[in-house]
């Protein structure tokens, strides 16, 4: 497998489609429960308008579109990534480990001192696609700083929660 990791340049409209698909289709599974059904996690406006800034990075293997993360700095001065998926056919390859390790390289270049991640939980379960995230991010050196409420950074979004959220923010020191 020859996986190559870069920024999107291309925003057709079948390119745009297929990472908005495959987005779609990863979320759906990793944050089942928490959503009402039919709800989907970015739309095709939303991807080319990141690709536009330059802030969508994509993983291929052998030409195929295996995994994609976006990373963006923030205006406290943090790196953030976000939007971190790997094809279902591509899962247990290292593709997500690839793209995290692309997204901290590239804060450090832009002189970042600190990555964030940000996680959907829900407040009131356990969420067992959410610990394995948890487990993973702290494996590989990010540690939970706060608990946000959803409600309050997207209080537009909240009432197409099928429960109650937080986000879990996350910092690693680059």
């Amino acid at each position: 497998m020859a996986l190559e990791i870069s920024f999107a340049r291309q925003a057709d409209a079948a390119f745009v489609a297929d990472v908005t698909a495959l987005i779609n289709r990863v979320y759906a599974d990793a944050e089942k429960g928490l959503w009402q059904p039919d709800t989907q996690r970015t739309d095709e406006p939303e991807v080319a308008a990141v690709i536009a800034a330059g802030e969508l990075a994509v993983a291929r293997s052998d030409g195929d579109l295996a995994g994609t993360v976006r990373v963006q700095r923030l205006p406290t001065g943090e790196g953030e990534f976000g939007m971190l998926v790997a094809s279902p056919t591509h899962r247990g390859l290292g593709i997500g480990r690839d793209l995290v390790a692309f997204a901290e390289t590239w804060a450090r270049q832009q002189g970042m001192p600190t990555m964030q991640l940000e996680l959907l939980v829900p407040r009131e379960w356990t969420h067992p696609v959410k610990d394995f995230l948890r487990e993973w991010y702290t494996r590989i050196g990010y540690h939970p700083i706060r608990r946000d409420p959803f409600e309050d950074a997207y209080p537009h979004l909240q009432p197409r929660l099928a429960t109650p959220c937080d986000f879990v923010v996350y910092h690693k020191p680059l």
